[in-house]
């Protein structure tokens, strides 16, 4: 027998996913000595024994790494063999310099699911089941490597039943770090205004408080919940009420898929992804007299739905036996509440009863939201599942960097190399709590990843509250233009560098003139950018009150006629005092931003087509408009393109004309919708067909807000593949600004590397 031994350094999502158990019962099975252990960077193993088996345990480690395991490298050295022929997994190692990303929560695995409904399983009913394949991981997890003693389930001593279980190899609970039952895990209570209880059937008393239409706070994974029954107009319309959420969709869970049937008409990729690991909701079909109150999504003919994510999801949801609204735990543009005593005092004029836990959770994380558009998924909240796993960059920065992205629907991303560590979504930079979670949620990431930024990227405009922040920190600044920056982001996660057609459509962005841009065509790489062209600016009557009020965008459209009483039923629930004055505003130039938003586009069109004047959140017009066009037939109305000094300039203003003879005339409002949107594609491809003949490039790349609209993403990319054009669209990251500081890290990192 030949022996042999090799040094085997695993990189890539590998601890927290049961990987160092998987390494030791391999071995076993090969007859191999060794041992494995975690290190701040990676999995490190050394094997030794019969060279057949050596070679049959390394290509087993791939394929057959646990689900959760995303391998990205394997090195292997020669090693001279040291007689060892026991197996052992080592305490873990800290190394300097050296950064492992934590990896993202996972739902309850088919295993637990089935201990926690077997009675006659010592976990039967017990709310915070675990193993090494499912379960809390970055929401636990104060430092790297990831070993109990490093979680929020420290200070949970494992009772001798879960120990022989955390130390015996082979069994599914083999050093899963989170592991506990009800004789030495997490505590759960109930508490409202009767004061608080941990004895009877708890849970049943929850789905009561749910089943009386009361509001329930629930501590989840990433924070609280809201709990409402989502059949029910008048719980739901109470729930708006106090949690100041006048018509934003909500989220429903429903507790298996024969219940998601009933409420989502659901595609196999939807199916796909509501069973995932990741557990995001999916945005999917609302389902024609789907027991659901019209309150959950109003206008609307989509709704998310979501699976039950933790084990209290699950014996919640089962009590209840009827689809729960399970939104986050806060007041609108709050952070969510994480501590039992912060929740009390913030959800306490919101919530009716609270179900409450002992096991602290150490990071915000809300629920992912994903969509599927053409069998694809497109994600619109990257969260809870998906983050923080990381990305790599086409180019290395010789720095430490930190990009601290927009000031709408923020991230931020960290970078080492070639990693890039992109946050969960953080929420819009509009107040001093948001601004406060922004901060701490970036220092954790700082001692989680130790790594001290050395350069720091952020957005033109001076005024945003992510731009202030990243000038506080006294570091060499790279400003990057919001607009490149979503073109960058598109480019760097399909690994590419090169010059490319960038389509960039969203609501407003900082433009190199200082006016507002958001319909945008550009010719850029990592490095640098130039605008080919964008749709007409139009004035914004009050300015940032545009983005509320479809209707004053109209009336800028108007003006560009010539004259301000056009489309007059776009107006005609607006105050006269109002009106006027906005007309004045526009007439005189006062408060008057012009831009070239695609986002606003969208408002015009809604405001003139009767569907919405006044918007209660920003993208409700647009995504009403979509909803109402569906999948119907439609007819392209053409915009004409001028030359101008900043490239070519598409006008919409015959086109929104176009819209309101169509009203004049009766036609459906439904089938004006899809007009809109089929001109929309088609006049954006008669502007990349000119840059393509005039520049030569033939990769397209989308980016921005407005391409969450799955009519217009789909349409455009069919469009654009049919005249042989290479479309780059988002896959991890979602296309609005969510992915801006990746795409802010990905051109700071060029610069730098270049000097």
């Amino acid at each position: 027998m030949l022996r042999a031994a090799r040094l085997v350094r695993v990189t890539g999502q590998v601890q927290g996913v049961g990987f160092r158990p998987f390494v030791h019962r391999l071995a076993l099975r090969h007859q191999l000595g060794g041992w494995v252990r975690n290190t701040s960077g990676d999995v490190q193993i050394e094997v030794e024994g019969d060279e057949v088996e050596v070679e049959r345990f390394l290509a087993e480690l791939v394929a057959e790494a646990p689900p959760l395991a995303r391998i990205e490298e394997v090195v292997v050295s020669a090693h001279e063999p040291g007689g060892t022929a026991s197996f052992a997994i080592l305490a873990s190692l800290t190394e300097i310099d050296r950064r492992q990303a934590p990896p993202p929560d996972t739902a309850i695995c088919p295993a637990c699911l089935a201990e926690l409904t077997d009675p006659a399983n010592r976990r039967f009913r017990y709310p915070f089941i675990t193993c090494t394949d499912c379960g809390p991981r970055y929401t636990v997890i104060r430092a790297m490597p990831y070993d109990r003693e490093r979680t929020s389930m420290a200070v949970f001593e494992q009772c001798p039943a879960c120990l022989a279980e955390y130390h015996t190899p082979g069994d599914r609970r083999h050093h899963s770090e989170s592991n506990s039952c009800p004789r030495c895990g997490p505590r759960l209570w109930f508490a409202n205004d009767a004061g608080a209880t941990t004895d009877g059937d708890l849970i049943g008393r929850a789905a009561a408080l749910v089943e009386g239409g009361g509001i329930l706070a629930l501590k989840g994974l990433g924070g609280f919940q809201l709990a409402v029954d989502a059949t029910s107009d008048d719980a739901v319309r109470r729930l708006r009420h106090r949690k100041r959420r006048d018509a934003k969709p909500l989220a429903v869970m429903v507790p298996d898929l024969a219940a998601a049937a009933t409420i989502a008409d659901l595609s196999a990729a939807e199916l796909a992804l509501l069973t995932s690991a990741e557990r995001p909701i999916v945005l999917a079909a609302l389902r024609p007299g789907a027991p659901l109150s019209c309150e959950v999504a109003p206008g609307l003919r989509q709704v998310g739905v979501m699976l039950p994510t933790t084990p209290l999801h699950h014996l919640l949801l089962t009590a209840l036996g009827r689809p729960a609204v399970m939104t986050s735990g806060n007041a609108t543009e709050e952070p969510i509440a994480i501590r039992n005593r912060e929740a009390i005092e913030r959800l306490g004029t919101i919530a009716d009863g609270f179900l409450l836990h002992d096991r602290e959770v150490l990071a915000r994380y809300d629920d992912s939201v994903v969509r599927v558009v053409d069998q694809r998924p497109v994600v619109i909240r990257r969260a809870r599942g998906y983050a923080p796993a990381p990305l790599d960059l086409p180019v290395a920065s010789p720095v430490p960097l930190v990009a601290v992205g927009p000031h709408l629907k923020n991230t931020f991303t960290l970078v080492s190399g070639r990693r890039a560590f992109v946050s969960q979504h953080i929420g819009d930079l509009e107040n001093l709590e948001t601004l406060e979670h922004f901060r701490a949620t970036l220092a954790d990431y700082q001692r989680l990843f130790s790594l001290e930024p050395g350069a720091v990227a952020h957005d033109l405009h001076p005024e945003y509250l992510s731009t202030r922040a990243a000038l506080d920190m006294g570091l060499p600044a790279v400003a990057v233009q919001h607009h490149h920056a979503h073109v960058a982001a598109v480019l760097a996660e399909h690994g590419r560098s090169d010059p490319v057609i960038g389509v960039a459509y969203d609501g407003t962005g900082y433009g190199a003139d200082g006016l507002t841009w958001g319909a945008e065509l550009l010719r850029a790489d990592l490095i640098s950018y130039q605008r080919l062209g964008h749709f007409r600016y139009v004035p914004l009557p009050g300015g940032d009150r545009a983005a509320r009020a479809p209707w004053r965008v109209a009336l800028g459209y108007a003006t560009l006629l010539g004259f301000d009483n056009a489309w007059p039923w776009a107006y005609q629930d607006v105050a006269p005092a109002e009106l006027a004055l906005a007309r004045q505003q526009v007439r005189q130039g006062l408060n008057s931003p012009r831009a070239s938003s695609m986002g606003r586009l969208f408002d015009a069109a809604a405001a003139i087509l009767g569907v919405r004047s006044v918007s209660s959140f920003e993208g409700q017009a647009a995504m009403e408009l979509e909803s109402l066009a569906g999948r119907r037939p439609a007819s392209e109305i053409i915009c004409p393109i001028v030359e101008s000094t900043d490239g070519w300039v598409i006008d919409p203003v015959p086109l929104l004309a176009t819209l309101a003879w169509q009203r004049e005339r009766g036609v459906d409002p439904a089938d004006s919708a899809a007009d809109f949107h089929a001109s929309i594609a088609w006049n954006t491809e008669q502007l990349v067909r000119r840059a393509v003949d005039a520049i030569g490039l033939r990769t397209v790349a989308l980016g921005g807000g407005s391409f969450q609209n799955a009519r217009l993403l789909g349409s455009l990319r069919s469009r654009l593949e049919a005249a042989g054009l290479e479309v780059l669209t988002p896959r991890r990251l979602g296309p609005a600004d969510g992915a801006i500081s990746y795409g802010q890290a990905a051109v700071a990192a060029a610069r730098l590397a270049t000097g």
